[in-house]
C-alpha cells in the first residue's frame, strides 16, 4: 500500500509538470505570434531590384538588361550636354563682357581728352638729345611731369638727375624726383618716358615752372623747357 502511495504521488507530479510544460509552451506561442503579427521578411535578394532599374520590361514581363555601349553612349550623351551648355554660358558671358568693354572705351576715350592740357608738349634740343614735357597733372599730393628722351646722336649720352634744376616762375629753386628717366642714352636710339615729380607743398601762387638738365660728367648739351604751365 505504502509502494502504491509512492508511485501515485509521482504520476500526478509528472502529470501536473506536463500539463504547466504545455500551458506555458502555447502561452509563449500565442505572444510571440502577437508580437510578429504585421511584420514582413525582408527581401533576400536585394541585388534583383537594384537590376531591375537598369532594365527595361517587354510586354511579355520579360527583364532585359542594357548592353554595355547603350549604357556608355548614354553616359556619353549627358556629357557632350552638359558640356554644350557650359560652352554656351561661356561664349555668352565673353559676348557680354566684349560689349562692356567696347561700352566703357568711349568713356576713357573722353577721359583722356578732357585732360589734355593747351600748350604740351613742350619740347628742346641740344647736341641731338631732345627732351619733351608732354604733361603736367596733381596726382598723390605732388606735381607729375611726363618726360621723353631720345638721343639721335652718335654718341651714348650720361644724365645725373641730381643736376636736374627745377626753378618757378619766381625764380625760385624747387625739390625735384625723377622716376623711370634712363641714366644714359644710347645714340641713335630709341625714345625713354618717366616723370619729374614736385610737392604740390612748393607750387602755392605759382604759374609756371622751368627745367634745366645737363649730361654728367662732360656738361657740353643743355636741355631747357621753360614757361611749364602747372597753375591749377
Amino acid at each position: 500500500m505504502k509502494f502504491n502511495s509512492t508511485v501515485l504521488l509521482t504520476l500526478i507530479l509528472l502529470t501536473l509538470m506536463l500539463v504547466a510544460g504545455s500551458v506555458s509552451a502555447f502561452w509563449g506561442f500565442a505572444l510571440g505570434s502577437a508580437a510578429l503579427k504585421g511584420v514582413t521578411a525582408p527581401d533576400s535578394r536585394p541585388t534583383t531590384k537594384f537590376a531591375s532599374k537598369k532594365t527595361t520590361s517587354s510586354q511579355n514581363g520579360t527583364v532585359v538588361m542594357l548592353k554595355e555601349k547603350d549604357l556608355i553612349k548614354i553616359a556619353r550623351a549627358r556629357v557632350q550636354s552638359k558640356s554644350k551648355a557650359a560652352n554656351s554660358k561661356k561664349r555668352k558671358q565673353d559676348r557680354d563682357n566684349n560689349d562692356k568693354t567696347q561700352n566703357q572705351k568711349p568713356k576713357k576715350q573722353k577721359k583722356a581728352e578732357e585732360k589734355l592740357q593747351k600748350g604740351f608738349p613742350l619740347n628742346t634740343q641740344s647736341e641731338g638729345v631732345s627732351l619733351s614735357v608732354q604733361s603736367a597733372r596733381y596726382t598723390g599730393g605732388a606735381l607729375e611731369l611726363k618726360v621723353k628722351m631720345q638721343n639721335q646722336g652718335d654718341n651714348t649720352v650720361r644724365f645725373l638727375y641730381s643736376f636736374l634744376d627745377v626753378t618757378d616762375d619766381k625764380g625760385r629753386t624747387l625739390s625735384a624726383s625723377t622716376e623711370g628717366l634712363p641714366a644714359q642714352l644710347p645714340g641713335k636710339g630709341r625714345s625713354y618716358s618717366g616723370t619729374v615729380s614736385i610737392p604740390t607743398a612748393l607750387l602755392d601762387e605759382v604759374k609756371t615752372i622751368s627745367l634745366n638738365l645737363t649730361d654728367y660728367p662732360a656738361q657740353k648739351l643743355r636741355l631747357k623747357v621753360s614757361n611749364i604751365p602747372v597753375e591749377r
